[in-house]
């Protein structure tokens, strides 16, 4: 069974030219999707020639018809060399109705290109199953994190920003994977820059995710066993944040003393930053960071750790005073 595209695969063959007759976009990262799908909405269909050869359906309109979908895919198109049909929200399309669809998979209309938009196809059904074994489905994955870096430097240099990778580690850092976000903070960046260099403390005067970054200040300061800093973090961010913001903090210890105890068992099989990075999927200033925090770490107390995460997740979920779970939580492992 063919595999599925990924988004570059797809943008290579724009470039040459040509699309395929169908497709379905899906997947996690819609800031992607709709990148590429307005990238192929502007290079496919000529601007003089949109109003003829481009329409947009929506599975979930009361009227949505199949045929009238399938009437429009089939027509020839006017004043271009090709149409584009886009039906978003696939989702929302009984199984019956997206069946059939079927049919003009097998004999699709070679001057349209039908692209269907699905936030989470269900792969055991006939239609979707069908079309990923047509080998057109493209996934629109989230980034990795140590995808982070090197994509925020790529569209830096699409904007004609000169951005170093501190910075953009520093945006990794207090913005994660989010593209739009990332996306966002970059136009800032160049709005108040320009083409100027831009470091570290260019990118901390503009980004404005300091609430972010105060969990990313926390999970550090308790990393290290610094607790007079992590109590003073964490009671500001508490502030800012307000009680609804327990469960979260317990779920980034979670992640951060699991990142720990992986570094760790790196480290002892012989392996260094390097190899943290590269087993865990980290950019190499986080795998930095946590080789040198897990340094700090006994077995046991990783262990005690998560026993002690674990029965707050269980306090904080049946009604307990969350600041002060959350204060014995840090007193705890900073101690």
């Amino acid at each position: 069974m063919p595999g599925e595209l990924s988004p570059e695969d797809l943008l290579r063959q724009l470039e040459k030219g040509g699309l395929f007759p169908f497709y379905l976009f899906y997947g996690e990262s819609e800031f992607l999707l709709e990148r590429v799908l307005n990238n192929v909405r502007e290079r496919f269909i000529p601007e003089g020639a949109r109003d003829f050869n481009l329409q947009i359906f929506y599975g979930d309109d009361l009227n949505f018809n199949s045929g009238e979908v399938l009437d429009s895919a089939r027509s020839f198109p006017f004043m271009s060399q090709n149409r584009l049909i886009i039906l978003r929200r696939t989702n929302n399309i009984a199984a019956s109705s997206l069946e059939s669809f079927i049919p003009y998979l097998d004999d699709p209309m070679e001057t349209t290109c039908l692209i269907f938009v699905a936030e989470k196809p269900d792969f055991r059904k006939k239609f979707y199953k069908a079309i990923k074994k047509s080998g057109n489905a493209v996934n629109f994955k989230k980034l990795y994190d140590n995808q982070v870096v090197p994509w925020i430097m790529k569209m830096s240099r699409e904007m004609g920003l000169n951005i170093d990778s501190r910075a953009c580690s520093y945006l990794q850092q207090i913005i994660g994977n989010r593209m739009r976000d990332l996306h966002s903070e970059l136009e800032k960046i160049y709005l108040c820059y320009g083409k100027a260099d831009v470091g570290l403390e260019e990118a901390k005067k503009i980004a404005i995710y300091s609430r972010s970054h105060t969990i990313f200040e926390l999970m550090d300061h308790v990393s290290l066993k610094q607790c007079s800093q992590a109590m003073s973090v964490l009671k500001r961010y508490l502030e800012e944040e307000g009680k609804g913001a327990t469960l979260g903090i317990v779920g980034m210890f979670i992640r951060q003393f699991k990142l720990l105890w992986q570094a760790k068992a790196v480290m002892k099989r012989g392996g260094g930053a390097t190899d943290v990075s590269k087993e865990l999927k980290l950019h190499p200033f986080v795998a930095k960071r946590l080789e040198q925090q897990s340094k700090g770490w006994r077995r046991d107390e990783l262990e005690r750790a998560f026993d002690l995460l674990y029965q707050a997740d269980g306090f904080l979920k049946t009604g307990s005073e969350g600041p002060l779970v959350l204060e014995n939580v840090v007193l705890s492992l900073c101690g």
